[in-house]
């Protein structure tokens, strides 16, 4: 079946469009109720040289964090705000398609909690028109750095997450809960992909397209990051508690078995 025949199941939201595009690539930060994170986070980027047009998918925030002033200021070009259901995944979905229809060639995603060097921004770009296809963000190759990451998280992700995604997807992965990636537009048109899906809702979304586009023969390259926690007070994450954890290790598993792929 052609891709232009597969209708993308995308949740409803609204659009603030602050300006025209002036970039090929876009970079997408999916946020709710990050407050203080976002705002210092976006004020690194503005200092990043040769940064892309910033998209902010809000899942519904309520703290005031994405004041349109603000974001103007601060070079955002558009404000998605979710009205539709759905978490991470359904806010992916619709930052992916936003950015399809607006005609980028491809997207940086980034978590909106201050963890990642904003910095490297511009090296994910880079790679993608070097024609790399997927790219992986990790603070565990030559080149990138962890701090302050919590244990707990890094012995589930070193001995069971990345060494599951890997083997599944026929490819050595080693940061595979990292939300910072670079997708070429390809891939989310592929009709052998199809990721505007419902059934993408929370957290799967990333860990089936680590292996799909793998296992579909696309160019994959990890790129260095620096991930950092901070030294005290609460660990910035929505996910949490032992139903949290359980939750995302089930849709992993669903991810490695194949569940998720097109009908």
């Amino acid at each position: 079946m052609s891709n232009e025949l597969i209708p993308r199941e995308v949740p409803a939201y609204e659009k603030h469009i602050f300006w025209d595009a002036k970039t090929k690539y876009a970079v997408l930060i999916p946020v709710i109720n990050e407050g203080g994170r976002i705002q210092a986070q976006l004020r690194k980027m503005m200092a990043v040289p040769g940064m892309p047009d910033i998209i902010i998918g809000d899942g519904g925030s309520k703290d005031g964090s994405l004041d349109f002033e603000f974001l103007k200021e601060c070079n955002v070009r558009t404000l998605l705000v979710k009205t539709g259901r759905g978490k991470l995944s359904a806010q992916l979905r619709m930052l992916f398609d936003f950015a399809l229809k607006e005609g980028y060639a491809g997207v940086v995603t980034i978590d909106g909690n201050n963890k990642d060097s904003v910095e490297s921004i511009p090296h994910f770009v880079a790679a993608l028109e070097a024609g790399f296809d997927y790219l992986q963000g990790s603070r565990y190759i030559k080149g990138g750095k962890e701090i302050n990451t919590p244990w707990d998280r890094k012995l589930g992700l070193k001995y069971i997450h990345a060494p599951l995604i890997s083997l599944a997807a026929r490819h050595r992965y080693t940061d595979t809960t990292n939300g910072f990636r670079g997708i070429n537009s390809r891939i989310l048109k592929d009709p052998r992909v199809q990721p505007f899906r419902d059934i993408f809702d929370t957290y799967n979304l990333h860990y089936y397209l680590s292996i799909r586009t793998a296992r579909l023969g696309y160019r994959i390259k990890e790129i260095p990051v620096t991930r950092a926690y901070p030294n005290e007070g609460p660990t910035p994450s929505k996910i949490g508690g032992f139903a949290g954890k359980f939750h995302v290790l089930k849709q992993m598993f669903l991810a490695c078995i194949g569940a998720y792929n097109p009908k």
